[in-house]
Formats: structure tokens, C-alpha cells, sequence
């Protein structure tokens, strides 16, 4: 029988258990207890804290997320550490709300029902699970499926559909060289009707409620499907905030769900939908936004006049994200202001 120790949060003073054979993070997922958390893999520090007291050991992370000096210093990531008796835990970053709202992570059984290529490397799945998924706008889940030859490949996307459609989830993927999921869909070894898991909901860039000021959302590549998740939950809600949706993409060729954008913004003229084209050649009859854009972003917010107001939602990859940040704390937003999901292919949310 597996030993079960006790696990005290300090300071908000929430207790769970957890099992000596699962980690910290887990333990609090299982409970729905949701707890700062990144990528799950001890690559990215979100679920950094401190140990006060107890026996713990950390399975294999990286030096990035915790140094050797934090490590001596009772630093601690939740998603690596065991417990080997009853433990207490000073979390560094924690959201009242985010606790608040917690789900339970669950393992649901479903299938692969219709896929679309949507650029040249997007695809759009969809995917109808055996019973409903709660999850907030923004979230994302792991799916594995087993490929035509016996492969099984498990991968972490977000969800593009809002929560309101819990059996029937669709996803927005990019396609990347080496990316297993999505060359397995595109060459067959992935077929529509193929039996998939899904566990979750994970991720803490999900939609805030009742807040002021305008909702700014950043998406570039597949970043467009937990933004557009927000954007639809958003609506929904009857908020009546303003919202600047800036998508950021290479050339007009990158650019998809356009007939859809459109019927949205005409019908909510206070949605504003700015596309920003990277490498777009001249010519070719684009007169919208140029440059990159995190660039675009600054100067339109500049032109607005928006210094800390409202929310940011930000989805993408890492060097979108790592050149946004320092733009918006130009722009005076707080940190409780602005929420991330960094895509890469191997880790955290990956492969979305």
C-alpha cells in the first residue's frame, strides 16, 4: 500500500495529500487544487516555492528553473518533488482567484473526429471526449493517441473552442519538421476515428472575469487557439470591455479563420481585429500592419494611449513572448495584468 503524507500551503492554508509515488503538483491537480504551474517538466520555474518543512527528494529538472544556490537555499519545484512525509510549502506566486476556480485534472477517453489543414503549417483537430470537460478559456490539456503503427505520442494543446463546448473540443496546432503529433496527421499514421486520452484541465492563462479596462490578446502561429478560446468566452460573458486582438504572422498566406474573425467583429464592433505581417513582400496588395508583432503592439498601444489598463492574454512562441514582455511593463502593466502561454515543441504546453 502506498504511504500518504500531508501537504500544508502557506500562506493561503490550504492542506491536500498526496501519494509517496506522485509528485507535489500532481498530487494538488488530482485534488483540484490549482497551483503555479508552467510546464510540468522542472524546465520553466512557475511552480518555484520554498520548503519549510518535511523529507522531499526532486526527480531530474533543470538548472534554469532552479540553481544550485536556490536548490541549498530550500528551493523547491512542485512539479519534481516526492514526498517521504508530511510536508510544508511556502508558495512564492499564487492568484486567490486561480485558487478559487480550481478544477480537478481527470482522464477522459475520446476520439479524433475531423482534422483540416489550415495553412501550410496549422491544422485544426477536433476531438469529442466520452463526458464533458470543465475547463476556463485559455486552458490546455494533454492528449495521447496511439499511431496506425502502435506509436504512442502524447502532446499538450489548447483548447480553441470556449468552455461552454465541453464534449466537442477543437484545437489549433502548428505543424513543426521534427513534430511527431502533427506529421503523424498529415501522413496517415494519425487517421480521423483513432481512440485518444485526454487529461486536464491544465495552464493559468485563462480568462479573468469582472475585471476593467480594455482585453488585449497577442496570439501569433497557434497561438490563435487559446486566444480565440478567450475571445469567444469573452463575448459570451456580455462584458462590455473593448478588445485588441493582434495576431502576428509572416505573410497573408499564414492568416486563417479570417470569414470567422470577421463575422465576429461586425457583429461586436468593439472587438478590433489587427493581423501584423512580418515578411510580407510588397505588392501584393497588403495595406495592413507591417513589422513584428510585438513592435506593433507598442506603437498602437502609444497611439491609444493605454498605459496599464485592462488585461493581456499573450500566446505563442517563446521569442514573441520574450520580446512582448519588456514592451508591456514600458506600458506600466502589473503582473497580475498579464497572462502567458509560452508554445514550444518539446515542453510545458507543447506542440500546440
Amino acid at each position: 500500500m502506498t504511504d500518504t503524507y500531508n501537504v500544508r500551503l502557506e500562506p493561503v492554508g490550504v492542506e491536500f495529500e498526496v501519494e509517496e509515488d506522485e509528485t507535489i503538483l500532481d498530487a494538488a491537480f488530482r485534488q483540484g487544487i490549482a497551483l503555479p504551474h508552467g510546464c510540468k517538466e522542472g524546465q520553466c520555474s512557475a511552480c518555484k516555492c520554498v520548503k519549510l518543512d518535511g523529507e522531499t527528494e526532486m526527480l531530474k529538472y533543470s538548472t534554469f528553473a532552479l540553481n544550485d544556490m536556490e536548490k541549498d537555499s530550500g528551493h523547491v519545484l512542485m512539479c519534481r518533488t516526492l514526498a517521504y512525509s508530511d510536508v510544508e510549502i511556502e508558495l512564492l506566486n499564487y492568484d486567490e482567484e486561480v485558487l478559487s476556480k480550481s478544477i480537478p485534472v481527470k482522464q477522459y477517453s475520446g476520439k479524433i473526429v475531423d482534422f483540416q489543414k489550415l495553412t501550410h503549417d496549422i491544422r485544426g483537430v477536433q476531438i469529442e471526449l466520452d463526458a464533458p470537460l470543465k475547463f476556463w478559456a485559455g486552458q490546455y490539456v494533454d492528449i495521447t493517441v496511439k499511431t496506425e503503427e502502435g506509436e504512442e505520442i502524447t502532446r499538450s494543446f489548447s483548447m480553441a473552442n470556449p468552455p461552454s463546448e465541453a464534449q466537442k473540443l477543437g484545437f489549433i496546432i502548428k505543424k513543426y519538421p521534427d513534430g511527431r503529433f502533427s506529421n503523424e496527421l498529415d501522413d496517415g499514421g494519425i487517421k480521423a476515428g483513432a481512440e485518444v486520452s485526454v487529461e486536464g484541465p491544465y495552464g493559468m492563462c485563462f480568462r479573468r472575469e469582472d475585471r476593467q479596462g480594455p482585453v488585449i490578446l497577442v496570439g501569433a502561429g497557434s497561438g490563435m487557439s487559446p486566444v480565440w478560446s478567450i475571445l469567444n468566452d469573452h463575448i459570451a460573458s456580455g462584458e462590455d470591455r473593448p478588445v485588441y486582438f493582434y495576431y502576428g504572422a509572416r505573410s497573408q498566406s499564414d492568416l486563417f479563420k479570417l470569414d470567422e474573425i470577421g463575422a465576429l467583429t461586425e457583429a461586436h464592433p468593439n472587438v478590433e481585429f489587427i493581423p501584423v505581417l512580418s515578411h510580407e513582400e510588397d505588392g501584393n496588395g497588403w495595406t495592413g500592419a507591417r513589422g513584428f508583432v510585438h513592435e506593433y503592439v507598442d506603437t498602437h498601444l502609444k497611439e491609444l494611449g493605454i498605459d496599464g489598463e485592462g488585461d493581456v492574454y499573450a500566446c505563442g512562441p517563446p521569442p514573441m513572448i520574450d520580446a512582448l514582455t519588456p514592451v508591456l511593463f514600458m506600458h506600466d502593466f502589473d503582473t497580475d495584468r498579464i497572462f502567458y502561454d509560452k508554445f514550444t515543441p518539446t515542453s510545458g504546453s507543447s506542440g500546440h
